[in-house]
């Protein structure tokens, strides 16, 4: 009797399960039963992948070549091996029906297809079996709702954090958790394409999930998952994670603006450090910076304007000599900071109306996603349009949490916030010089408001903290901080003539002498007096404490 060539057919759910003894059990099992029935296996098909959906690409493979009569047929383990929804069940018998010939057999069952009982028995078998699975998808799917109504994310966790076992909350990766912040930083400035991004932030060292080189899909998915602001959004729907995130809401929403085009700002393509930065004050149109003969010039193109082109050594001249102003005495240095630790200790909160307003938002936000819920609930609204609520009431709830907790904190926020621009004033003068171009313009937004030129002056508008500290000559003891000091400008004429080094002119000099001190320490004046560096520090803290956040003023790492 000939021996009839045959597949053998092995499948496990899950790579991990196919690293174990259940491939080689299979495999065992189909080889005794071919020796016992005169067969021979010819090639061996090892599959691993469920069975729950159709689509398996082997099993694909092992049908097609089957039909092209390569073979005499196949031998499985067992029924739910070969299929457990009913689509495949029907190809296997389907092979069975077009060829009397063809062998399909069960090496852990013995039934013959070929036999009306033989079929009902694989019949009821291969039901049983796509019934275990669609209890199992069931019951996986209970488990996953209720981790994640709890605000645990049952899956793994997404780069930049750390999966912590089952049933328990990601924590930031200390490692990779900081790059992803900066890449959603970065990113938000719209500096960046995906591709230049993923780049710059590989040389930092970030990794994807698998801790291998980033790429710009995997970078587009980390900046498109909410699950980074506090949100898990998944195939079950739209929940709130109890995990800690990693950046704001709004931080997430100037991102996705990025992603979707929805902003007008452009990636600059020449880097001149005052681009965007001086206007004229004529016309009001932002002067346009063009490089001729290796010389940087700011030049006004609306037609018969009188503001002319500025050099940017000048300007550079100029922002130095305006920062004298800021700059304080050493005296003035050691009585601020043994103010500013004598003010903390005694400081109390005066945000109580603030914090119980935030809270009552908060409060009337998860009751109106109960509402929401409840009307999803009775049929009201439509899935769609329930996801849709639930995830913007999401993103409100997120925000509040953020301001209460932010109100929490805010001491230590004030102060922090405090000590960042008085440390920024004592400095500022070499912390301009010495930076790159990117943290020059940085430390130009944090002091200045405004930089303007008419013809050839340029106006130098001072930002609040820094416009007091420049004024502080101003300030008398317990005497109140007039408004007329916000509109204060420092202006400086002919600054094409100026350039980097160069002496300031003689008919200029008696100007300048009135500001700057000859060592560069600060202002040509007696130390402020106790009081009136306390009264500047108070005033400094009023302002400090309108910034919510690090995000509404930029400040200067020193």
């Amino acid at each position: 009797m000939l021996m009839k060539n045959v597949y053998g057919y092995v499948r496990v759910s899950t790579t991990r399960q196919g690293l174990g003894v259940s491939l080689e059990v299979q495999q065992e099992t189909i080889e005794r039963f071919a020796a016992q029935n005169n067969f021979k296996v010819a090639e061996w098909f090892v599959e691993k992948v469920t069975a729950a959906k159709t689509g398996r690409p082997l099993f694909t493979q092992l049908v097609k070549q089957l039909r092209a009569k390569l073979a005499d047929g196949v031998i499985m383990h067992k029924i739910d091996r070969s299929a457990r929804n009913l689509k495949d069940w029907s190809i296997l018998t389907d092979l069975i029906e077009s060829d009397p010939n063809m062998e399909v057999h069960f090496a852990h069952e013995s039934f013959d297809l070929r036999s009306r009982g033989g079929r009902l028995a694989g019949d009821i078998q291969a039901a049983v079996a796509a019934d275990f699975i669609r209890n199992n998808r069931q019951e996986t799917c209970k488990g996953l709702d209720g981790r994640l109504n709890q605000g645990i994310w049952p899956f793994p966790a997404p780069a930049g954090y750390v999966d912590n076992g089952k049933g328990k909350y990601k924590t930031i990766h200390k490692i990779q958790g900081p790059l992803v912040r900066k890449a959603f930083e970065l990113y938000a400035t719209n500096q960046y394409t995906l591709e230049t991004l993923c780049a710059h932030m590989n040389a930092l060292g970030m990794k994807n999930v698998n801790k291998g080189t980033m790429k710009p899909t995997a970078l587009s998915n980390i900046l498109n998952n909410p699950f980074y602001m506090g949100i898990l959004k998944s195939k079950r729907g739209t929940f709130s994670g109890g995990h800690k995130p990693l950046i704001s809401p709004e931080l997430f929403q100037r991102v996705h603006n990025v992603l979707t085009g929805n902003t007008n700002q452009k990636i600059v393509r020449h880097e001149y450090q005052f681009r965007k930065q001086v206007t004229c004050s004529v016309c009001g149109y932002i002067l346009t910076a063009e490089r001729q003969k290796d010389i940087v010039y700011y030049r006004c193109h609306t037609k018969n304007c009188i503001t002319k082109g500025l050099r940017e050594s000048a300007i550079k001249n100029m922002l130095t000599e305006s920062f004298a102003l800021v700059q304080f005495l050493p005296e003035e240095n050691q009585m601020i900071d043994a103010l500013l630790t004598e003010i903390e200790s005694k400081w109390t909160t005066k945000q109580e109306e603030l914090f119980d307003s935030v809270k009552l938002q908060l409060d009337n936000a998860q009751e109106r996603l109960e509402r929401v819920t409840d009307c999803y609930v009775e049929g009201g609204l439509d899935k769609n349009g329930f996801e849709k609520r639930k995830h913007n009431i999401l993103i409100e709830i997120k925000e509040r949490e953020v301001a209460l907790n932010e109100l929490k904190q805010d001491k230590e926020h004030i102060f922090n916030k405090a000590r960042k621009f008085f440390e920024l004033a004592k400095n500022l003068i070499n912390s301009y010089e010495t930076a790159n171009v990117e943290k020059k313009r940085k430390i130009v937004e944090t002091t200045t408001s405004n930089l303007s030129a008419e013809g050839k002056k340029l106006i130098i508008s001072m930002r609040s903290p820094f416009l007091e500290m420049s004024e502080r000559n101003n300030i008398h003891s317990c005497a109140p901080i007039r408004s007329n000091l916000r509109k204060k400008e420092h202006s400086f004429v002919e600054l094409d003539k100026f350039v980097v080094g160069a002496p300031i002119r003689s008919r200029l000099r008696k100007k300048y002498d009135k500001l700057v001190c000859p060592d560069n320490t600060g202002l040509k004046r007696k130390s402020l007096t106790r009081e009136q560096l306390r009264h500047l520090i108070n005033v400094v803290l009023g302002i400090v404490a309108k910034l919510p956040n690090d995000n509404d003023f930029p400040t200067y790492d020193i």
